[in-house]
């Protein structure tokens, strides 16, 4: 049963961090555009689908205490709780104790491979935790009799938990204030096993597809764990007469697991594309995580309600000409954003990306990518023909966050108020460091415009927390 939510715990900052400057680059395709098609509405960010939710605030916590440098850092420890767009709730813990949480961030599903998570050998145990303790163990005198405690409130079980966690994730030397949320802590990271990642709550494979006019582009399949999906054809397609189809060509209205559906394209289609979009009612799997669309600390699911999941892929066609199909993936193992690009047209796609050209032969595919650098926020458009585009946009966090040694850590009894790129405060949030005010820190800004080529690449300014 869903146990009533409590929030999860707030993770201080040791050190100030320099932040990466904001990259954005407009990818315009090299070469003429197909003849007139409908031109596509500003896209959306990049996700592998799932839920998409915001994050509160610490609901169900207690102390810990990080110990490293000679210090002692006192932070808050437990659940947070986050909205789900289109309805749901969720419970989640940190993954990143050093690193903060920004008011209201905005987080999106994703896989271990795109987080702190991705080669963590313990990544598995974090799942056994979860799985075992609290929120979804929510008999709390088992618990404490599992733990060998006297008894324990939830505010204990939240923070035994995320210590036990924290010890996994970040490698950390942390304790549980309370004696009993501390044995909870002790037996959880002795108790442990690895179990694999959990599945997506809803993804599309591929995320991207393209062809011609006259034939069923596809196959999509559907992965999800809900008992069915809602299949939303793309929004002209009254226009476009584009219809969303089964194999055999008839209309798709609803899905299941392992569906595959086709877009189907009439012969008298002019260059274009459209965007499919495929919705559920779900509860997310535990142990999935959770990344923002800022520099706020990753989460990793305790607890799910009733929630809204989606998941989107795109068609393009054309007669002739480069038909592209883009879709992106953060890679953590070699600290990058990857570019999968497939070409189903009888000329080639090139495009400029971060100075440098690529081209995608007719009917061929390739992967291009982007290196950058941990903390680095991206966001980009690729442009194709007949007003596609792709829109890839996030932050490069595959690490954990680290405190610097020597710092004099203050001891709070709640959270302190914190701002995300210098402007909400959060009073969920603790903070902690040697002055009452640590200077803002931000990127440079540059632009480079390029007249009448086909790249455009601006450096925008990116401001990171100020800390008091």
């Amino acid at each position: 049963m869903f146990a009533a939510f409590s929030a999860p715990s707030a993770r201080r900052r040791g050190a100030a961090r320099l932040a990466a400057a904001t990259l954005v680059s407009g990818l315009v395709a090299a070469g003429p555009l197909a003849a007139a098609g409908a031109t596509a509405a500003d896209g959306t960010p990049q996700s592998e689908g799932g839920a998409t939710a915001t994050i509160g605030g610490l609901k169900t916590y207690g102390a810990a205490v990080v110990h490293g440098g000679g210090t002692d850092e006192q932070l808050s420890a437990g659940l947070f709780e986050m909205s789900v767009d289109n309805g749901g709730t969720l419970q989640t813990y940190g993954i990143d104790i050093h690193n903060p949480t920004q008011k209201e961030a905005r987080y999106h599903e994703t896989s271990w491979s795109g987080t702190s998570l991705n080669g963590n050998k313990n990544a598995g145990k974090i799942r056994w935790i979860l799985q075992n303790s609290y929120p979804q163990v929510n008999d709390l005198a088992r618990l404490a009799a599992e733990a060998g405690a006297k008894g324990l409130t939830e505010q204990d079980a939240a923070a035994g938990t995320q210590v036990a966690i924290w010890r996994f994730s970040d490698g950390a030397d942390v304790d549980a204030v309370d004696p009993q949320a501390e044995r909870l802590a002790d037996y959880l990271e002795k108790h442990a096993r690895s179990l694999p990642e959990p599945a997506a709550s809803l993804t599309l494979d591929p995320p991207a597809v393209a062809g011609h006019p006259g034939e069923r582009l596809g196959p999509v399949t559907v992965h999800t764990n809900a008992d069915s999906v809602t299949v939303t054809p793309p929004a002209d397609a009254a226009t476009t007469k584009v219809k969303i189809v089964d194999k055999g060509g008839k209309p798709v209205t609803t899905a299941t697991d392992g569906s595959r559906i086709y877009f189907q394209v009439p012969k008298t289609a002019q260059p274009g594309w459209g965007q499919l979009t495929v919705q559920a009612s779900t509860t997310v799997p535990v142990g999935r995580a959770l990344t923002s669309e800022t520099r706020s600390q990753t989460q990793i699911l305790a607890g799910s309600s009733e929630s809204t999941v989606s998941a989107t892929t795109t068609a393009a066609w054309a007669e002739k000409g480069a038909i592209p199909a883009l879709s992106a993936e953060k890679n953590c193992a070699e600290g990058a954003v990857d570019i999968s690009a497939v070409n189903k047209g009888d000329k080639a796609f090139t495009f400029d990306l971060m100075g440098a050209e690529h081209t995608i032969p007719a009917e061929a595919s390739q992967k291009v990518t982007i290196p950058l650098q941990e903390d680095q926020p991206y966001d980009f458009t690729i442009k194709g023909p007949a007003g596609y585009k792709k829109w890839v946009k996030g932050v490069l966090d595959c690490k954990t966050e680290t405190a610097a040694g020597g710092l004099k850590i203050q001891t709070l009894s709640r959270p302190s108020p914190a701002t995300a790129g210098g402007t909400a405060t959060d009073t969920n949030l603790a903070e902690t460091g040697t002055s009452s005010a640590t200077p803002l820190i931000a990127g440079t800004a540059m632009a480079l415009v390029l007249v009448g080529g086909t790249a455009l690449l601006l450096v925008r300014r990116k401001q990171t927390s100020t800390h008091d």
